[in-house]
C-alpha cells in the first residue's frame, strides 16, 4: 500500500497544526487571498492578486508528500466517490466548509506520485452586481424566460460569481422554482422569493447530462448547470431551452466567437448544421470574461465581452462567420443593442489609466488593432515603455491560450 495515499481514517496534524488552523491562518495572510495551495516542496501558499506568496506557518514549514496526503484525507473526510475518483482519474472535486470561517472548491489531484491540493476561496455572501461591477446589460438575463445564457472565460476569471449574481437577481425578484446543478456547490443561495434546489454532482446526481434530464420533470422555471462538458449535456440543455427553459451554464472559452466554435464543434460534421439552426435559435446572451491587473497594483479589473441575440447575431450562429460577417463584427457594431467586444471595452480602461497600456495590448483578442485603435492616446503617452513594439497576434496573448490546457486555478 502506497503510505503516501489519503486514507479515510481521521488525518494526523501536520506537525502540531491541525489542517483546519492551517487553513483559517492562511486566510488570514490577506483580505485578498483568492486560493490555497498545499504542494510538496513548498511551505503552505496563497494567491493574492493574481501572486503566489508561502506562508511561515509556526510548527508547519515546508510540506512533504506525506503532509500534502494527510490534507488531502482531511478534506475528502469520509467522501467515498471523490476518493474513487481521485484514486482511478488522479484528481477530484469537492466542496469544504470551515465554519463560521469560509467555504472553499477543492481540486486534489496527483503530480510525481504525491498529492497537491488547490482550494479556491468561495465567499460566504453571494455577490451582487453591485459589488462585483456587472455591465448593467446582464440585467436582461434576469428577465429572460427561455433559452440559453452562456458565461465563458479561463478559469479563474470569475464566471461562478457572475452566475452567482445573475441567479441572487433572480432569487430576489422572482417567484420561480430554480435549480442548480454543481461540482462542486459553491456558493448557498437560500430560499427567498424564489425557491432553489442546489445538486450536486456525484452527491445527488452521476452527471451533468443525468441532472439536467431529471431536471426537466422538477418543474424548474430557470436550471443552472456549472458547465457544458460534453456533447449529452448540451443536447439536454438545448432540449431545455426549446422547451421553455431558462438555461445558464459556463464554457471554458476565451471570446464568444470561440464559444460558438466549441459548442459546434463537439459534435460530428453531419450534425453540426442543425446544431447551428437550434442554438442560433436558442442562445440569448454569450457573456465572456477576461480578469485583468490593474496599473496601479490594487488587483484586477474584469473586462467583459457581451454577445446578444439578434437578427444578424443569428444569422451568423445558424449560418457561420466569413469575412466581413462575424460575430466579433456584429458585437462592434452593436453597441446600441448592449453588445460589447472585450478589445473596445480594454481601449477604455487604458485610455481612462486604469490598465497599463502593455498590460492591456497583451490581454487583447487581437493587439494589433487595439494598438492602431490607440494610436493618438500612445503619442501623447509620458511612458515609453507604452509604445513598446507588441506582437501583432492574437496568439501572443496569454488570453488567447486553449484554456483546457492550464493547470492552475
Amino acid at each position: 500500500m502506497d503510505p503516501n495515499a489519503p486514507s479515510t481514517k481521521p488525518a494526523e496534524p501536520i506537525a502540531t497544526v491541525p489542517t483546519p488552523t492551517v487553513i483559517a491562518t492562511m486566510l488570514q495572510a490577506s483580505k485578498d487571498t483568492s486560493d490555497l495551495i498545499f504542494s510538496p516542496g513548498r511551505a503552505p501558499q496563497v494567491e493574492t492578486k493574481g501572486q503566489l506568496l508561502q506562508l511561515n506557518i509556526r510548527g508547519v514549514g515546508v510540506l512533504k508528500p506525506a503532509d500534502t496526503a494527510r490534507i488531502a484525507a482531511d478534506l475528502i473526510g469520509q467522501n467515498a466517490q471523490a476518493m474513487t475518483k481521485l484514486k482511478e482519474q488522479g484528481s477530484c472535486d469537492i466542496s469544504y466548509s470551515l465554519p463560521q470561517v469560509s467555504r472553499f472548491r477543492v481540486n486534489i489531484f496527483t503530480q510525481r506520485g504525491s498529492y497537491a491540493v488547490v482550494m479556491r476561496v468561495v465567499p460566504s455572501k453571494v455577490p451582487d452586481f453591485k459589488a462585483l461591477n456587472l455591465p448593467h446589460q446582464l440585467g436582461e438575463t434576469c428577465e429572460l424566460h427561455n433559452g440559453i445564457v452562456l458565461v465563458t472565460g479561463p478559469t479563474g476569471s470569475g464566471k461562478s460569481s457572475t452566475l452567482a449574481a445573475i441567479i441572487d437577481k433572480i432569487n430576489d425578484e422572482k417567484a420561480i422554482h430554480i435549480i442548480t446543478i454543481e461540482d462542486p456547490i459553491e456558493f448557498l443561495h437560500p430560499h427567498r422569493k424564489a425557491t432553489i434546489h442546489q445538486r450536486e454532482l456525484h452527491s445527488d446526481a452521476p452527471s451533468f447530462a443525468l441532472a439536467l434530464r431529471a431536471a426537466l420533470r422538477q418543474a424548474p422555471k430557470v436550471i443552472l448547470v456549472g458547465e457544458m462538458r460534453d456533447k449529452e449535456t448540451i443536447e439536454v440543455a438545448l432540449e431545455a431551452a426549446e422547451t421553455g427553459h431558462l438555461v445558464f451554464s459556463t464554457l471554458h472559452t476565451i471570446d464568444a466567437s470561440k464559444t460558438i466554435e466549441r459548442v459546434i464543434g463537439v459534435f460530428a460534421l453531419g450534425e453540426q448544421n442543425a446544431i447551428r439552426n437550434r442554438l442560433g435559435k436558442a442562445f440569448r446572451f454569450v457573456i465572456s470574461q477576461r480578469l485583468i491587473p490593474r496599473k496601479d497594483g490594487r488587483g484586477r479589473v474584469a473586462a467583459f465581452e457581451i454577445l446578444k441575440s439578434t437578427i444578424r447575431t443569428r444569422e451568423y450562429v445558424e449560418r457561420g462567420e466569413s469575412e466581413g460577417k462575424s460575430l466579433l463584427d456584429a458585437m462592434r457594431d452593436g453597441s446600441t443593442e448592449g453588445m460589447q467586444c472585450f478589445d473596445d471595452e480594454i481601449e477604455k480602461l487604458i485610455r481612462s489609466n486604469v490598465l497599463d497600456v502593455n498590460t492591456g495590448l497583451s490581454y487583447a483578442t487581437n493587439p494589433g488593432n487595439l494598438r492602431l485603435q490607440l494610436g493618438d492616446f500612445l503619442e501623447q503617452s509620458p511612458d515609453p515603455s507604452a509604445i513598446q513594439q507588441q506582437p501583432a497576434s492574437a496568439n501572443s496573448s496569454p488570453m488567447a491560450m486553449d484554456p483546457e490546457l492550464e493547470t492552475t486555478h
